[in-house]
């Protein structure tokens, strides 16, 4: 769209025959390929840039039309080559629309003075009444927004952090509303001081109002039926749709919100769903989801979670069945140690959650599950290791990334068993032994601040938490032999605490280092911060095995690792493992016999099972 012409005589003429206007002509440039032929009744105020339109349009499967614009106003627009632009109701004004688009039945299309198309707002997530912790910009991951939410009272970091992306939205702001290639929009009320990218599709919509739609050709974005969506970012691969209202949010890669969801000054993290219910001033992490009516997500931080109704918790220990294995999300992932409620009331749930929440330290008995009766809360510790949903979150959260190779801003770590959670492990695994040695092997119960733990739950839970630990012990030593970084780690980064970044597992030493830096002025743009957290991310494997190599010798107590230490250690990873497949399989075997499975599908999660000697060696 840089070689314009002026139109020729003829051209202003046919123009006019066919019932066009414009207030300059002289204003009205065009490509040297233009033709008049396909313009009626349109009206021009304003610059206006033509392109060449000589190619059909497919309006819908298999209904071809010719490429123009008819019955339209248009002031000070420009338009690309070959789209389709007609029933305009009011007008298109202020307004860069690329090549190959369909615009048709829309109302108005307009960029005002002031427009911030979503970006550098400032949203308090968390604490909907609080001062904002969260800037919105194109380029937020869950990273730096679970940074930003983690630093806000640290004042100097955060007026930094403001202004590095203040100045990167500054750089990056359009001058006007853009419309990029290949989009359509259709059955459309208003779209105002919004940035479309291309190979979107906008069908049906209310209203969106300062927003940017970061669409894709290999991650396109869906905005259907009477969506009202206001001063937001909606990323790579989403679909917004039936009804949506949608107002302060930032909305992820390959995320899908639908049937009603209202949402307020929320964050919505890669592949998280949303229907139904109502969200405000939530933290949605990756893999977050709502499907229920009754369900708010209000001022909690999420990840890997499946949100229930508020009487059918319990419902969520589902293992086989249809229905998606969840907890209830206390800021670490579902595979990463969260509590299952699994409550006999709601009474008793209220109970045991305001409980859980005057104890936060129980989160050093990870992988348990927490269980009320009457008035009484039972602690399970470790029982969570050994489900048959747990192992089906592991397998079955990589495969449902629907994020394109091209849109993964979000840093996502899978690994279930990680420095992150084994730590946690450690301590768990202390605390019961600490419970042990204080009140012997002689009694029936123990007792952890306000919860019972049945001493059977005690010892099982000891035995979860070494197969777990020799699990993971194995394979990482199995990783370093392929990996081929066996032997006294090169660096001492991870040797401390591990911390889980929404989504990003890395040693709590590389985050202070980070934001030290940014306070020093060691930083000097958001895009740097943004690297980071990918550096730290790309030697994941080196951290962790820096922090591994220590755990091996203290767990064998060893001086080094030799080749019988490491055969020993293989040999203690297989039994591990066989254990743990056992355990699951008895899990499966007792779902099945209560009736509550199919039979086929029983049989194969079981050839599932068998499989797993596969991946021993």
């Amino acid at each position: 769209m840089e070689n314009y012409r002026f139109l020729k005589e003829e051209e202003i003429q046919i123009l006019e025959q066919n019932a066009c206007w414009a207030e300059d002509w002289s204003r009205v440039k065009v490509d040297e390929e233009f033709k008049p032929y396909n313009f009626h009744r349109v009206v021009f105020y304003g610059d206006i840039r033509l392109g060449k339109f000589e190619k059909q349009v497919e309006v819908t499967d298999g209904f071809m039309k010719h490429s123009g614009i008819n019955d339209a106003t248009l002031r000070n627009v420009w338009v690309g080559n070959d789209c389709l632009i007609e029933k305009v109701g009011n007008f298109i004004n202020n307004y860069t629309i690329g090549d190959d688009c369909y615009i048709s039945n829309i109302s108005t299309m307009e960029t005002l003075e002031g427009a911030s198309y979503g970006a550098g707002s400032i949203i308090s997530v968390l604490n909907e009444m609080g001062d904002g912790n969260v800037v919105l910009f194109r380029e937020l991951n869950s990273q730096l927004a679970a940074f930003m939410v983690k630093y806000h009272e640290d004042k100097a970091l955060m007026n930094i952090l403001k202004q590095l992306i203040d100045d990167e939205v500054r750089v990056s702001a359009p001058e006007r509303g853009t419309i990029g290639n290949n989009v359509k929009i259709i059955n459309t009320k208003e779209i105002t001081n919004t940035v479309v990218k291309g190979d979107c599709e906008i069908s049906g919509a209310a209203r969106l109002a300062d927003c940017t739609i970061m669409s894709s050709k290999d991650a396109s974005v869906y905005i259907g039926t009477g969506v009202i969506c206001e001063n937001s970012i909606i990323c790579d691969g989403c679909s917004i749709t039936n009804s949506v209202k949608m107002q302060d949010c930032f909305v992820g890669e390959a995320c899908q919100i639908t049937n009603g969801f209202t949402a307020e000054a929320s964050l919505f993290f890669a592949n998280s769903f949303m229907a139904n219910g109502e969200a405000c001033a939530a933290f949605c992490g990756p893999f977050s989801a709502s499907h229920h009516k009754s369900s708010l997500l209000i001022g909690g931080q999420f990840s890997f979670y499946n949100a229930g109704s508020n009487t059918n918790f319990s419902n969520h220990a589902y293992k086989m069945g249809p229905l998606h294995y969840g907890t209830l999300e206390r800021g670490t992932k579902t595979a990463s140690g969260s509590y299952v409620l699994m409550p006999a009331t709601i009474g008793a749930f209220s109970v045991c959650f305001g409980k859980l929440m005057h104890h936060p330290d129980t989160r050093n008995l990870p992988f348990s599950y927490l269980m009320a009766y009457g008035d009484d809360c039972y602690l399970i510790p470790g029982r969570n290791i050994t489900t048959v949903g747990l192992y089906r979150d592991i397998k079955k959260w990589p495969k449902r990334d629907k994020r394109s190779k091209q849109s993964k801003k979000s840093i996502i770590n899978f690994d279930w068993l990680s420095p992150f959670t084994v730590g946690e492990i450690l301590e768990g695994r202390k605390i019961l032994e600490n419970l042990r040695q204080a009140s012997g092997d002689n009694v029936s119960t123990y007792n952890f601040h306000e919860y019972v733990i049945n001493a059977s739950s005690l010892r099982k839970g000891l035995k979860y938490y070494d197969i777990a630990l020799r699990i993971y012990m194995g394979a990482v030593l199995k990783r370093a032999v392929k990996e081929g970084f066996l032997g006294k780690p090169k660096t001492t980064v991870g040797m401390g605490r591990w911390l889980d970044l929404s989504g990003l597992l890395l040693p709590e030493s590389e985050e202070k280092r980070l934001a030290n830096d940014i306070v020093e002025g060691n930083i000097d743009n958001i895009q740097q911060v943004l690297s980071r957290f990918d550096e730290i991310n790309e030697h994941y494997s080196d951290y962790r095995w820096a922090w591994s190599y220590q755990l091996i010798l203290d767990y064998y107590q060893l001086e080094e690792l030799d080749d019988t230490a490491i055969e020993h250690i293989r040999q203690d990873y297989i039994k591990a493992r066989r254990a743990w497949i056992a355990e699951i399989r008895k899990d499966a075997d007792k779902e099945f016999a209560m009736g509550d499975v199919e039979e086929d599908v029983y049989e194969n999660f079981i050839q599932q099972l068998d499989h797993e000697v596969d991946y021993e060696n």
